[in-house]
């Protein structure tokens, strides 16, 4: 749902700004124009990372397609260097030089104005979500949004932020030039958007780049996780922890553990097998691979402190994780 309204958003303010480029040939309202038609380009990559990354695992990939995400939001990211911050880059350079007038600079001014409110709908709604996700996890909102492996929720932020920024850029630099009759503020404009493109087209770049190549979960989430093990009926001590992401908020679990009790061997593979399948059960976990620990491998510790009680007092019958990954939303608010 996020990445739909990030899209019909763009594509209006894409046409309006369109128009009013041609109408006053202002190089800061050209660069809008690009800039806005680099996102609404950009959310379909961003779609089709959503509807690729959710395909079901099979036998080719016993992981999933989660990775596809990051493939496809990466190719959006380098969409918003190329189409956004390099034609406006180019263009302003091309205008420093130019002394012809902003021609009916109101009508820049109001498609400005109409823009700022459809993109502030679209950042509104998506600062809302991402600040009661990090409420939860109880992180600051711009630390879950640099590192939820929720792609989507952190290409349309930074997209919208850098539109709203972009948008006030063009702006003052029309009014500037209309203020002291220098065409060259209004090439400026024009470059300053670009350049604030590029930061944004970085940042989503190596984020992604981080995801594909393999980050480390963070400490809070390992944590969580190796508590939960820990207080499973069936699992005495973890020796080895592993946690990747393979996907927006989906992990590959590997550890080993010490069963409670001294069961028979086959037994033993049984029970193992079980609480396997209870991990895999929970929403967030693409796949579990548990094996059996040696008796002198010393046992890994875990926090325990407040919060770690509330996840106690939540555990159910067998293994109930509460993964609070930074990356993990609520896909019915999608």
């Amino acid at each position: 749902m996020t990445v739909l309204i990030a899209f019909l958003a763009n594509v209006l303010v894409a046409i309006a700004k369109t128009v009013a480029a041609i109408i006053t040939s202002s190089a800061s309202m050209v660069a809008e124009a690009a800039h806005s038609w680099a996102d609404a380009g950009n959310e379909i990559f961003l779609l089709i990372a959503d509807r690729q990354g959710a395909r079901k695992k099979d036998e080719r990939h016993p992981l999933g397609y989660g990775r596809s995400a990051f493939v496809w939001s990466l190719i959006a990211a380098f969409g918003i260097f190329t189409a956004g911050a390099i034609v406006s880059i180019m263009h302003g350079i091309q205008e420093l030089g130019s002394d012809e007038p902003v021609e009916s600079p109101v009508i820049a001014y109001i498609v400005l104005g109409i823009a700022f409110v459809l993109e502030g709908a679209s950042f509104t709604q998506a600062l809302i979500r991402s600040r009661r996700l990090a409420r939860e996890r109880g992180s600051s909102t711009w630390d879950f949004v640099i590192e939820t492996s929720d792609t989507t929720l952190r290409a349309v932020f930074f997209e919208d932020a850098a539109a709203l920024i972009g948008l006030v850029i063009a702006g003052g630099s029309i009014a500037i030039h209309e203020a002291t009759g220098e065409a060259v503020w209004d090439a400026v404009g024009s470059i300053l958007v670009g350049i604030l493109l590029a930061v944004v087209a970085v940042l989503l770049i190596g984020r992604n780049l981080a995801f594909i190549v393999g980050t480390s979960a963070s400490p809070q989430l390992r944590s969580r996780v190796g508590r939960a093990l820990l207080e499973a009926p069936a699992i005495e001590r973890v020796t080895y922890l592993h946690i990747e992401y393979v996907g927006p908020n989906r992990l590959f679990i590997v550890a080993e553990i010490d069963l409670s009790g001294d069961e028979r061997e086959h037994d033993v593979a049984r029970r193992l097998r079980e609480v396997e399948r209870q991990i895999e059960a929970h929403e967030v976990v693409e796949t579990a691979v548990l094996s059996l620990s040696v008796d002198d491998e010393p046992s890994l510790e875990f926090g325990r402190d407040a919060e770690a009680l509330d996840y106690v007092d939540q555990l159910r019958a067998g293994v109930a994780i509460e993964l609070d990954d930074p990356g993990v939303v609520d896909d019915a608010q999608r």
